[in-house]
C-alpha cells in the first residue's frame, strides 16, 4: 500500500498553507531567484517562470501522489500572497518521519512567518497524520534557518560534517559551490509542549486549523 499525503489546507491566525496553484508560478520565480536563497539551497539559477510551472503542474503532485513528500503554498490570510514554500520530503511512512525544509520570501522576512508556517505543519503532521519525526537539515552558516528550528521546538542532535554543498557569489558575478557541514536537528511530537505558547508570547499566532 502506497501512503500519500492529502490534499490539505492548513490555517493560522494570519497564514493559509495550501497546495501551490498556476497562478503562483510568477511570485515563486520571483521568490526562488533571491540571492539569499540561490545560496542555501540547490534551486537552480536563473529560476525561470517555466521551471516554477513545472514545479507546480508535475512535482509537486508527483512527490504527493508518491507520498514522498507535500510541497505547500505559504500565503497570507488577508492578501493572499505567496510568502514563502513548506517542503516534506524523504518521508518514511513505516517509521513516520520527514523531513522539513521553508523559504521565506525576501520581502517578508523578519514577520515570523517561517516559524508560523513550519509549527503549524508539525502540529498537523504530528496531530493529524500521526507522524512520530520531523527532521530538519540547515547549513552551518545559515543562522536564520537554524533560528526557526529552535524557536519551533527543534533539538540539535549532531553535525553532518561536509554534506551541505551551498553556493556564493564570485567575483564575476557567477555562482560558484560551497561545501559546508549540515547541523541535523529532530523534532518529536513532546518537543512542541508549551512552544505555541511561547511563539504566543513573542507576539506570533498560536492558532492552528487544518481541511
Amino acid at each position: 500500500m502506497t501512503h500519500t499525503f492529502p490534499d490539505i489546507s492548513i490555517n493560522t491566525d494570519r497564514l493559509v498553507l495550501r497546495a501551490l496553484e498556476e497562478a503562483d508560478a510568477p511570485a515563486l520565480a520571483e521568490m526562488m531567484n533571491d540571492e539569499m536563497v540561490a545560496a542555501w539551497t540547490a534551486v537552480p539559477q536563473p529560476f525561470t517562470e517555466e521551471a516554477a510551472h513545472r514545479w507546480i503542474t508535475e512535482y509537486a503532485p508527483t512527490e504527493r501522489t508518491a507520498g514522498r513528500g507535500l510541497d505547500l503554498a505559504v500565503t497570507e490570510f488577508l492578501t493572499q500572497r505567496l510568502v514563502g514554500i513548506i517542503q516534506l520530503g524523504k518521508t518514511n511512512w513505516r517509521v513516520r518521519s520527514t523531513e522539513m525544509s521553508y523559504i521565506v520570501a525576501p520581502w517578508a522576512r523578519g514577520e515570523g512567518y517561517a516559524s508560523e508556517a513550519a509549527l503549524a505543519t508539525a502540529q498537523w503532521l504530528f496531530g493529524d497524520q500521526g507522524f512520530e519525526r520531523i527532521e530538519l537539515r540547515t547549513a552551518a552558516d545559515n543562522t536564520a534557518s537554524q533560528q526557526v528550528a529552535q524557536k519551533i521546538g527543534c533539538i540539535s542532535e549532531g553535525i553532518l560534517r561536509g554534506a551541505c554543498i551551498a553556493r556564493t557569489r564570485t567575483e564575476d558575478g557567477d555562482w560558484a559551490d560551497l561545501r559546508t557541514d549540515f547541523i541535523l536537528w529532530g523534532l518529536l511530537p513532546e518537543d512542541l509542549e508549551g512552544v505555541a505558547d511561547q511563539m504566543a508570547e513573542a507576539g506570533y499566532s498560536s492558532f492552528t486549523d487544518w481541511s
